[in-house]
């Protein structure tokens, strides 16, 4: 199949079923699912001009927060994940449980004074798991007390 950025250039902004078709993978819906019965958040389609994920993507706020951007790929996507300096305890609490994949990819990540951010490639339902842990360390629920 072509290229994300190729199927949907600039002046062909996708939908979320254009995204689910591409993506074409159950825990799309999985993930969907989570973010709408967890935030009620609405996606927002944006285009990037970013050299290392040039194209359409996707993003989730919740409580003016983002929780995360979406970057759809042939039959999976990366869900990037931000872990700033107040989620970081935490965050390495919860990645001595994660799965491996996601541990090192933490571990590779730069730390910054806006703190880490995670490229996590959505393979498998335990990485979804803990994709779906590192968000919810970034904004409470929807009916949770803050």
């Amino acid at each position: 199949m072509a290229a994300w950025h190729e199927l949907f250039p600039l002046d062909r902004e996708p939908t979320m079923e254009d995204i689910a078709g591409y993506i074409d993978h159950p825990l799309w819906d999985a993930f969907t699912a989570f973010i709408d019965e967890s935030y009620g958040a609405k996606p927002r389609i944006e285009y990037s001009r970013c050299g290392g994920a040039p194209g359409w993507n996707v993003k989730y706020k919740a409580r003016g927060r983002a929780l995360c951007t979406v970057y759809p790929r042939d039959g999976f996507f990366i869900c990037m994940v931000s872990v700033g300096s107040k989620e970081k305890d935490e965050a390495e609490a919860l990645l001595a449980t994660a799965d491996p994949y996601v541990r090192a990819l933490y571990e590779r990540s730069a730390d910054s004074s806006m703190g880490r951010w995670l490229m996590i490639e959505i393979t498998s339902e335990g990485i979804l798991r803990d994709a779906e842990a590192l968000m919810l360390l970034r904004a409470a629920p929807k009916g949770a007390r803050s």
